[in-house]
């Protein structure tokens, strides 16, 4: 019933629920579940390994991805700056050429003008007007006429090659404009390869600390599935001991006021503070009192325990992936008990219990000052609990830290008046589930598990059963379903060309295609959150696309917003993984 820690440590005893320093009503030890000894890792398994080396490495990726992410921005305004000057060269180019245009019009009607005089003769004069004869009056006329026509010749074409010679100026000035625009844009460019070159120089760097953490992680991910299994194990034996004894647990109400009575057989348990627990008994007997719990919470752990290893995704309630909150509230709901799916909701209706008369099925609550409620889990011992952990990624056993608690409710006692979960102080980032929750952006919005984006271990990832693609665990089981559900129409899986996405291969996609990958640390490929995909889903109007559109949600995938037609950047392959 015991099992040894995956780091050493001294095994613990298969007491659960009451030390020694706990009132008994009897005088007999009382013998409950033992859960086995977890990691030492925060969450049983560590996101990212404490390791300085590691972190120096981290930050230097990230002040590289600062400075790309502000010459990528500087890089787009160079880019638009200089189709703005190719614009104003084109249209200064067609000013000029309707310029010259109109000048050769006017030059045109000029030699007509010259032509017809040249065929009648020659050109009429104020004199030949004059020995032709006629009315004097007449005569006076058209050498008026004549005069005007030759001011108004001049002063037409001249006003047309005013016009040209403007319009060569501004189109002088546009190349100008053009040509230091080219020049901006190429020094960015020139910027922007060196940047790139020191990403790739740390990212060598990165891969190799890398490596050395997903081997830590897979042997802790190794001990921590040892941990589940011996904890369900533990569980289940218990479970018998219930049943050999001739016990039939009772429904929560049987048990809420010991003082009043319990079912016949059972005896109160006691509190610390003097007096019965409420929402327990035991069953006395020797050498050791076997402890009773209801029947509602012990559906509800014997189903948290199925679960154990599943992943953890924020804001999915299973049956492929957890978060704490959901699982709290999905295995109680299952039993009877109807719970809120969050951990504040949680916090705000859970009727108090002393720490130190915890027993299997309460809910533990954590936090600190700094960041106000982090976390929920059910409580196996004074020491231990279970989970869906964010920073171990699954649903794990995990050690209870008695240092962190600020609250432990028992289900079975039914909601309390509600009471405002404590919230992050003092500027304090809030955490949810063990997770720090940063700032909605590009790239923060999605972490998970303590990972940086694109420097996710290969032993947090699952793959998805295609060439070496892999995704976050949860997002690969949906795609899974999602691509035997497509096969059924259309006689074979999904195609995909991309999915995880290192940070390595964010710098070397960011060098071929600047204007169109993101800069390294932000793609949401980085989270394994994301695909690229083929077979005619990369074409909009197809009907694999039309399948997509209409079925992927059932599965918890989408086509983005932004990559929607006519949203600047149409993208039918790129599909994102939102929870189920």
């Amino acid at each position: 019933m015991r099992a040894r820690s995956p780091r050493g440590t001294r095994p613990r005893t298969a007491a659960l629920g009451l030390a020694a320093a706990v009132a008994v009503l009897l005088a007999v030890p009382l013998a409950g579940p033992a859960a086995a000894a977890p990691s030492d890792q925060p969450g049983g398994t560590s996101g990212v390994l404490d390791s300085e080396a590691l972190d120096r490495l981290q930050q230097r990726a990230a002040e590289v991805q600062a400075d790309l992410r502000q010459r990528q921005a500087e890089v787009t305004a160079a880019r638009d700056a200089l189709a703005a000057a190719q614009a104003d060269v084109e249209a200064a180019r067609a000013v000029v050429a309707d310029a010259e245009g109109a000048l050769a019009r006017y030059q045109d009607v000029v030699a007509d003008y010259a032509a017809a005089v040249y065929r009648d003769g020659g050109a009429p004069t104020p004199l030949s007007v004059l020995l032709s004869g006629g009315d004097p009056g007449d005569a006076a006329a058209a050498i008026g006429y004549l005069e005007a026509v030759d001011a108004h010749t001049a002063v037409v074409v001249g006003g047309a090659e005013q016009q040209r010679q403007a319009a060569l100026d501004e189109q002088g000035t546009a190349d100008a404009a053009l040509a230091e625009a080219q020049g901006r844009a190429d020094r960015l460019a020139g910027e922007v390869a060196d940047l790139e070159a020191t990403a790739a120089a740390v990212t060598e760097e990165l891969d190799a600390a890398l490596g050395e953490v997903d081997r830590q992680l897979a042997q802790l991910q190794r001990a921590q599935g040892d941990v589940n299994a011996q904890t369900a194990a533990n569980w289940r034996a218990y479970l018998d001991q219930l049943a050999a004894a001739g016990v039939r647990a009772p429904a929560a109400p049987a048990l809420l006021d010991p003082a009043r009575g319990l079912p016949a057989g059972l005896a109160p348990v006691g509190a610390t503070g003097g007096g019965a627990q409420a929402g327990a008994a035991q069953l006395p007997r020797q050498p050791t009192s076997l402890l009773v719990l209801p029947a509602e919470t012990l559906g509800a752990v014997t189903a948290a325990m199925d679960t154990l290893g599943r992943p953890y995704a924020p804001g999915t309630a299973g049956p492929d992936s957890w978060d704490c909150g959901s699982l709290v509230s999905s295995v109680y709901g299952a039993a009877g008990i109807d719970l809120p799916a969050d951990q504040a909701g949680l916090f705000a209706v859970s009727t108090p219990v002393d720490l130190a008369d915890v027993l299997p099925g309460d809910l533990v609550f954590l936090g600190t000052p700094e960041s106000g409620l982090g976390h929920v889990g059910i409580a196996l011992d004074r020491e231990t609990m279970l989970a869906a952990d964010g920073r171990a990624g699954a649903v794990v056993v995990r050690r209870l830290p008695a240092d962190q608690v600020l609250h432990v409710g028992r289900p079975s006692l039914g909601p309390r008046p509600e009471v405002p979960a404590p919230g992050p102080a003092d500027g304090g980032l809030p955490v949810e589930c063990g997770n720090t929750v940063h700032p909605p952006s590009a790239d923060g919005a999605r972490s998970w598990g303590g990972y940086p984006n694109g420097l996710i271990p290969p032993s947090a990832l699952c793959p998805i059963g295609v060439a070496g693609h892999s995704l976050r665990c949860d997002a690969a089981a949906a795609w899974r379903a999602m691509s035997a559900a497509y096969a059924e129409e259309f006689g074979q899986p999904v195609c995909i060309t991309d999915s995880y996405r290192t940070y390595a291969g964010q710098v070397r996609l960011y060098g071929e295609k600047p204007a169109l990958a993101a800069v390294p640390g932000t793609s949401n490929h980085g989270w394994g959150l994301a695909v690229d995909l083929c077979g005619g889903i990369e074409e909009f109007g197809t009907p694999q696309y039309a399948w997509m559109v209409a079925n992927a949600g059932r599965f918890g995938w989408l086509h983005p917003t932004w990559a929607d037609p006519g949203n600047g950047r149409e993208e039918p392959w790129h599909w994102e993984y939102a929870g189920s």
